[in-house]
């Protein structure tokens, strides 16, 4: 059972709520016996990490940043695509009154994932908050004037995929404007153009079955120097597009297969940067595509 706290329709009935979430079972019934309290969950108390999947309608906000998604769904379900993993998994879901979901994960041992919201920040996109230390959800059988919620897929609590720990994991801050540069000096650039070369090497190598995944995983690689600032990613997306052209019209792929390919894999690995900082004298370029 996950440790519980008191809640009113929109906010926590209680001070200090995440310190008063309890599973004692006579302090919730003696809170009860008061008023028809919702079910508060305390995520962070109960080790939980819950992903709360909104439509694109739902609250008034912004357009996707992905052409075609509806909502959180389908931007945790592109990232899952870009990182080369299944979706969805299989885990307790809660569907909420604004017609959202709730995913229901278990956190990792020595791992304090805490909220985030849409884009910000460690956010993993529209549409798309996460629950976890220092945040609640409403659980199942809680009612407001929009409607209920309820549970939609009866499973048991899933350990957070390891692809979404990495995702919503802090990194390490780039260093600050003017007090480095991230690629500087002719060995840096070489080292870059070589990690580059190598993934349209593949690609263009890549034989039919087996082009999806490795666009994919050339996008994702590429998109780690995206996100560090190493690499512009126009010219990462002209690239990858350049090398994969010969996969259209081939076996049913596409323009459009590719464009999201290469969308899929460079969102998500911009969301683990990587920069390039005390390049060995003999670099490797396989180290930094792994």
């Amino acid at each position: 059972m996950c440790s519980r706290c008191i809640r009113a329709a929109s906010s926590p009935a209680v001070k200090d709520w995440e310190a008063a979430a309890t599973r004692d079972r006579e302090q919730i019934s003696s809170w009860w016996s008061q008023r028809p309290y919702n079910i508060g969950i305390a995520t962070g108390k109960s080790g939980l990490l819950v992903l709360d999947l909104d439509l694109d309608l739902a609250h008034g906000k912004p357009p996707p940043e992905s052409p075609g998604a509806r909502g959180g769904f389908d931007v945790v379900a592109r990232l899952a695509a870009g990182a080369g993993e299944p979706w969805p998994p299989q885990t307790l879901v809660v569907a909420t009154p604004a017609g959202g979901t709730h995913w229901y994960f278990r956190q990792p041992a020595g791992v304090e994932l805490r909220n985030t919201q849409g884009s910000a920040g460690r956010g993993l996109g529209w549409c798309v908050d996460t629950r976890g230390h220092g945040g609640y959800v409403l659980g199942s059988g809680s009612v407001c004037r929009e409607g209920s919620y309820r549970v939609v897929r009866r499973y048991p609590i899933a350990p957070l995929p390891d692809w979404l720990v990495a995702a919503l994991s802090p990194q390490p801050q780039l260093p600050a404007a003017g007090t480095s540069t991230l690629v500087s000096g002719s060995r840096a650039v070489a080292y870059l153009r070589a990690v580059v070369s190598g993934e349209v090497a593949a690609v263009t190598a890549a034989g039919v079955g087996e082009r999806h995944s490795t666009l994919l995983r050339a996008a994702r690689r590429l998109g780690h120097w995206v996100g560090g600032g190493a690499l512009a990613e126009i010219e990462a997306r002209a690239t990858l597009s350049e090398a994969a052209g010969h996969f259209v019209g081939v076996a049913g792929y596409t323009a459009a297969h590719v464009e999201r390919d290469i969308t899929d894999g460079l969102t998500y690995g911009a969301r683990l940067p990587r920069a390039i900082e005390n390049i060995p004298n003999r670099p490797d370029p396989a180290n930094l595509t792994n």
